[in-house]
Parts: C-alpha cells; structure tokens; sequence
C-alpha cells in the first residue's frame, strides 16, 4: 500500500510538470534569461519558503531549477551572489565526460585506447603488461584497477598509481586516473584544458568558467547559471539550440546509463538513478535500492563534494542546481540531494498529504547522541543498519513491532553515519551524529 501511495504521489507531481510541458528554450549568452511563473506550475508559495529555508540553512550559495529551460526558481543565500563563482568540486566530472565523447567524436581518440597510447609508457607504477590494459573507457568508468587506498587518491604521480586488481574488475572512486583524463584531452586535442573546453562547451552555450589547478586536481568554478547552462545542455542530449556539440547519441547513452555491472549507478562520471543498488565511494559495499529515493527514477547527476548537484530529469524537462558548502561529511553527498528533492516533490499545491510513511515520519534524538540514539516513526516491523561513510556496516537489528527502539553508541566510536531503515521494503535513510 505505501509503495504504491509513493508512486501515486510520484504521477500526482509528474503529470503537474508535465502538462506544461513545451520545446526547450535555450537563453542568449548575454541578457535576460526567460522565466516561468512558479504558479503556472501550481506551486504553493509557501512550500517554496520551505525549500529555499532548508537550503539556507543547509550551506547553500546558489539554487536555480529549470523547466523547459526557463528558470522557475532561483535564490543565493549567504553572501553569494549571481554573479559569485563556486567550485564544482566533482560535479566537474561530468564535464570532463562530456568533452571527452567531443573529443572522441572529433578523432583525436577512442576511448577504448590504451591510456599509455597517449601518455607514454610509465605513467603509473604497473609493468608495462599491466599499465597496457587500463584504457580510457576505464578512466570513465572508475574501473582502471589502480589502488584507491593509497595515502592521496588525487595524486597522479605514478609512483601513486599501483596495481590492485584487473581492470573492469573492480569499480572504485579514484580521482588520480580520473584527473589523467585531462592530460589526455591535451595531448591528443593539442590545447590546454581550458581552451578546449570555452571552445567545444562554455562559447558556445555562454558558460563563463574556468578550470583551476587545485593539488592534484583540476578543478572547474563558475556562476551559477553557467552550471544551469550546462544542466540544460545535458537536457538537451548535446544539442545547444540546434547546435550539436557532441553529435554522438551512441556516447551520451552510455554517459547516462550504467557503464559497468559492478555499480549500476554510475555512467561516464555521472550518477543515475534508475537502480536496484549503488556503491558509494571510498568502500566496496553495494548499498540497496537507488541513491535518491525520492528523485524521479530517470534522473541522472553530477556530484561534487559539499554539495554541488546538477540534476537533471528528461521525464520532467527538469534541471536544478546547487552551489554551497559542506553539508554532510560525504564525497558524494546523497542524503542531501534526496532531502532536496523531497521538498520539490511537495511543491504543487496539490500534492497528496497523508499519514503514510515518509522519512520526515522518523525522528532520532538525541543527534548527536552521547550513550544512544532513539529512533520512533515506525509502522509495524522494521530493520535498520547504522553505516560509517565508508558503507562499513557498524551495527544493525530490528523494531520487533515497536514503535521507538534504541540504538546503543557505547561500542560506536565518535563521527557521522547513515541509518537505514527498511519499513516493509521500502528504505529511508538519514544522517545521524555520536
């Protein structure tokens, strides 16, 4: 009964959207953008309150959504400003995707070469055997094989990048082969990084951006609407008003759907949702269920750290951003983009309110506890595991029909975790602190 009040709830927001739905407007690289009243959607301007309190209090610099390529909503919070540049930390990863399958396209490479064909022999710390399996598509997929438990995952020394398993073997969030990519692009393209990209993505679409050397790290910064530009060019499969900037429908399937069986929700450097598990970085647990629960099923992202989001949602014509800071202690920050799009969810003034189950239902206080946590919220039986970030499962048990059960921090030692609770087959998950 609850599964299918979620779905009903699911329809009740999607047919709202979509009976607007209209041709993808594409907005001038100078002056004023087109807007869409929030009202033409239906959407109560209190739950707007809602959601833009949550994200002011939550570390958020910028917030824009789009529908059809418009701008419904956007807001700056905390001395940001429209014209204030952020770093897009790993959401910068889909970027990096996108301007690969160009350069692809283009001949420069394929992305089933060998790495070493364009870096040279030597460019890790495996044997020559080893070094020549790892291609470019790996790179994209995070499967190169390379040991991610070295003491600086960023590092892209070779002397930091040593075999562990075989490539396609093994999916890990490893930053140093990602960062490589870039060298690749310019080896093979013969322009830096940034000049390939302000002319194949930014001029093109009127982002205004910049790639920054940070560490190890390439790193893109950009205002906020330069994001939603590149938000709405992935909408729009590659096409910028009738441009086509990356004229490969075969790549930007693959960039957007699983591009390994060992995490389905990760493409090239995108994360989707349409999944039955996910695997999170920093660990080799296979979590259950999609990474965002309460986003639509086809959305797919790109993800920073402190919570850079770009989602877009192809059912929905939809595309939101955020900028901020931290706000949780995760790579790959999923309790907030799932928070976020639990509040988009009840924006139409006539979404279903009932008492059916919904993880705003469950509390836990003390958070931060000193000796336990106390969960209430619920209905019948339920399971729950408490994760450290990593996905170490840290101690699990049932409610045996109660409706509050403890869990005891004593054995814990002090950080943030994820609980999980699963009520009748349907997972909620939250961020609890000891």
């Amino acid at each position: 009964m609850k599964r299918e009040f979620v779905t009903l709830l699911v329809i009740v927001f999607f047919t709202a959207v979509e009976s607007y739905a209209q041709p993808l407007y594409f907005p001038p690289s100078a002056g004023n953008w087109s807007t869409l009243d929030p009202q033409e959607l239906g959407w109560c301007n209190e739950r707007i309150d809602s959601l833009m309190s949550f994200l002011e209090d939550n570390q958020s610099k910028a917030f824009v959504l789009l529908k059809d390529g418009k701008i419904v909503l956007e807001s700056y919070f905390n001395g940001h400003s429209a014209a204030s540049n952020w770093y897009w930390a790993s959401a910068g990863k889909t970027l990096t995707a996108f301007m690969v399958g160009q350069a692809q396209f283009q001949g420069f490479f394929s992305i089933l070469d060998p790495t070493s064909m364009h870096l040279g022999q030597g460019w890790s710390n495996c044997t020559a055997e080893q070094e020549q399996a790892i291609t470019i598509r790996n790179q994209l997929c995070m499967t190169t094989g390379l040991d991610d438990g070295v003491s600086d995952h960023y590092c892209t020394l070779d002397t930091c990048l040593n075999y562990l398993a075989e490539p396609d073997t093994r999916w890990a969030y490893h930053n140093g082969p990602y960062t490589l990519l870039d060298s690749v692009m310019e080896v093979t393209t013969g322009m830096s990084l940034n000049a390939w990209c302000s002319q194949q993505v930014a001029q093109p679409t009127g982002m205004q951006g910049l790639w920054l050397n940070v560490d190890y790290n390439n790193v893109y910064f950009s205002n906020a609407r330069s994001m939603a530009r590149f938000g709405l060019l992935l909408l729009a499969e590659g096409v910028w008003n009738g441009n086509y900037l990356l004229p490969d429908p075969e790549y930007f399937y693959e960039m957007t759907h699983a591009s390994q069986s060992i995490n389905d929700a990760y493409g090239y450097l995108t994360w989707l949702n349409n999944t039955e598990s996910f695997m999170l970085p920093e660990s080799q647990f296979v979590f259950p269920g999609n990474y965002a629960p309460n986003a639509p099923l086809d959305m797919y992202a790109a993800i920073g750290r402190d919570g850079q989001f770009i989602c877009v949602v192809p059912s929905q014509q939809l595309v939101w951003i955020r900028m901020g800071e931290n706000p949780e202690q995760l790579d790959v920050p999923i309790l907030m983009i799932d928070d976020i799009w639990q509040l988009i969810n009840q924006l139409p003034c006539a979404s279903v309110t009932t008492e059916e189950q919904t993880r705003s239902d469950f509390t836990v206080y003390p958070n931060p506890a000193d000796e336990r946590w106390v969960v209430s919220g619920c209905s019948g039986s339920c399971t729950w595991s408490v994760y450290d970030l990593t996905g170490k499962e840290i101690v699990s048990g049932n409610s045996d029909g109660s409706l509050q059960f403890d869990i005891e921090t004593s054995s814990i030692p002090s950080g943030c975790y994820v609980l999980q609770i699963d009520q009748n087959g349907q997972l909620f998950r939250m961020k609890i602190t000891h």
